[in-house]
């Protein structure tokens, strides 16, 4: 199910980006990445894409800007993960900033389930009593939710980056690269780069009001260490705006120049700020944000990023943490459920899966999903009670089969299968019938089997080739360190031919390996894998800087081996 190939690369791009001054293994690894002009690689913030490149940015700016002239009340309604987390910090930060009433509210996912549903307008406006909502990385599928917003007198501004269904809701101004005639050459941006582009324009709008100079406006710049932790835990393509986005977030941190929050969420994950990496945001502090939203109640990750008070940034870091241990704790034991439903599972003769259990936990489904998807290499669903015999599901995906787009025609098929549906290429969520769940798996396998050949199902670890003896250091690790990788621009793997010197299991679960090449010893450990690798082994690995005892080298962490 599983092989090894090399990254095609353009000799001649590689080539020119090394001559225009950059390292020539960076050069390979850009030019192998689509990258072919080295002006791409800046990080510095004039190279941003401008705000007016986003349909409607003007009308939700000045709209914005007479609504705060007029002193309207304005509520943010968040999505309940990292990214809408961190939207909603960065649009209350934002908007107060530039003198706006603002509150928020964000829906607990097992009453209200996602988006501005009618239920979640009538709870915003009984607690929050409002002018305006403004929604953040959700509401563009939100037709319902925004005719009841407007029977109750609720003007309605929607900034999202989901994929729109064909109708569109009737609000007074919608913000989405990813909307029909958008021509933004960016359609990957982050909810929060979405609401973040919306407060330049806003700040600009201002300024040509009189409102602020050049030396009185806010500075939208301290809010990049928020943008940056939800675009990478979104996992929305890191194209070179995303980067610019990621790379100044991660610069403020590294300089200590991050909120009360974030630094709390480094001190408690054991991460050090100084050397944040892409790999911290996804995989350290937006897993404790997300587990709020999972398993609680997001209000809680959005507190985290709101106060400036550091003592109440790292109490709740503390109660994120917690919740996270309990979400791993139950995301393990359905984990283990999982595997037994599939233990009679055949890939061979499948081309998706799709699981229900009904002792699942809504909220820790779609970390299944991931899992099983790693596992099998199919396009996963996992399925969680919801209410009144409903059941909730959470789907990721694989290259090359648009999970959306694939419930969008089941539902075509069979229109009274799916009640609701949304998402991304890669990550969906849907509603069905408890009693439905067979016909569904039946329609969702038939899409598969049309949509997937058999390359398609086959895992391809791509690796960067061989890398030159003299890399093999921690100088050449900190230079790898020193760029922004992440989903569309992987991060370095390399692959090359080892003798095996030695092999053995840690904690039985790890391989612990010995590897030779050209005289040269290196230290090398493949993570959840224990069966052994013969005397010769075709080796994918990423380097890392392994401490201990004080003593820093360099470690090869193995992606996937092959006899050679």
């Amino acid at each position: 199910m599983t092989r090894i190939a090399t990254r095609p690369c353009s000799f001649r791009t590689s080539e020119m980006l090394r001559q225009s001054g950059i390292h020539p293994v960076l050069a390979r690894l850009y030019a192998s990445r689509g990258l072919t002009d080295a002006r791409e690689l800046s990080s510095e913030l004039g190279a941003l894409m401008a705000p007016n490149g986003l349909l409607h940015i003007g009308a939700a700016a000045v709209f914005l800007a007479d609504a705060i002239a007029a002193g309207k009340k304005i509520c943010i309604v968040a999505d309940y993960d990292c990214d809408g987390a961190t939207a909603c910090a960065v649009a209350l930060r934002g908007l107060r900033a530039m003198g706006a009433i603002v509150d928020f509210i964000v829906p607990n996912r097992f009453e209200y389930g996602y988006g501005l549903t009618p239920e979640i307008v009538a709870l915003t406006a009984r607690e929050k009593s409002p002018d305006i909502i403004v929604t953040v990385d959700n509401g563009i599928a939100s037709i319902d939710g925004v005719r009841e917003a407007t029977r109750l007198g609720i003007e309605v501004v929607i900034t999202d980056h989901h994929l729109p269904a064909d109708q569109l809701p009737e609000a007074a101004v919608i913000v989405n690269p990813n909307q029909p005639e958008c021509g933004f050459p960016s359609k990957h941006l982050a909810g929060v780069g979405v609401v973040f582009y919306v407060l330049l324009a806003l700040r600009a709008e201002m300024r040509s009001r009189g409102i602020f100079d050049a030396q009185s406006q806010p500075k939208l710049d301290n809010l990049l260490d928020l943008v940056a932790l939800g675009t990478v835990a979104d996992v929305v393509r890191l194209d070179s705006n995303n980067r610019i986005l990621v790379a100044q977030g991660l610069k403020r941190m590294r300089a200590g120049r991050m909120h009360a929050g974030v630094a709390a969420l480094f001190r408690v994950a054991a991460r050090e700020a100084r050397s944040a990496s892409p790999f911290d945001l996804g995989f350290a502090l937006g897993p404790r944000l997300n587990a709020a939203g999972r398993l609680d109640d997001m209000s809680l990750g959005i507190e985290c990023l709101i106060t400036d008070d550091e003592g109440r940034a790292w109490a709740i870091a503390q109660q994120l943490n917690e919740i996270n241990l309990k979400r791993r704790e139950i995301e393990a034991d359905m984990q283990d459920a999982a595997l037994l439903h599939l233990d009679d599972y055949q890939p061979s003769a499948s081309n998706t899966i799709s699981v229900f259990d009904a002792t699942w936990h809504q909220g820790v489904i779609g970390i299944v999903a991931s899992r099983l998807k790693e596992k099998f290499y199919r396009p996963t669903i996992t399925f969680a009670p919801g209410a009144d015999g409903w059941i909730k599901g959470s789907g990721r995906s694989i290259p090359g089969f648009h999970l959306r787009d694939a419930l969008d025609l089941v539902s075509k098929r069979a229109p009274s299968l799916i009640d609701k549906f949304g998402g991304h290429a890669m990550a969906a969520g849907l509603t069905i019938r408890a009693d439905a769940f067979d016909a569904f798996s039946e329609a969702f396998e038939a899409v598969g089997r049309a949509w997937l050949s058999a390359p398609q199902l086959e895992r391809i670890i791509e690796t960067d080739g061989p890398l030159e003896d003299a890399y093999y250091t921690t100088e050449f690790i900190d230079l790898m360190d020193g760029q922004v990788w992440g989903q569309g621009f992987a991060p370095p793997v390399f692959c090359d031919e080892f003798r095996v010197v030695s092999q053995r299991i840690l904690k039985e679960r790890h391989l612990k390996l010995q590897l030779e090449r050209n005289g040269q010893r290196y230290d090398a450990i493949w993570f959840g894998h224990t069966a052994s690798v013969g005397e010769r082994a075709r080796v994918a690995f990423r380097l890392d800087a392994n401490e201990y005892n004080g003593v820093t080298r360099v470690q090869l962490m193995v992606e996937h081996a092959e006899p050679a």
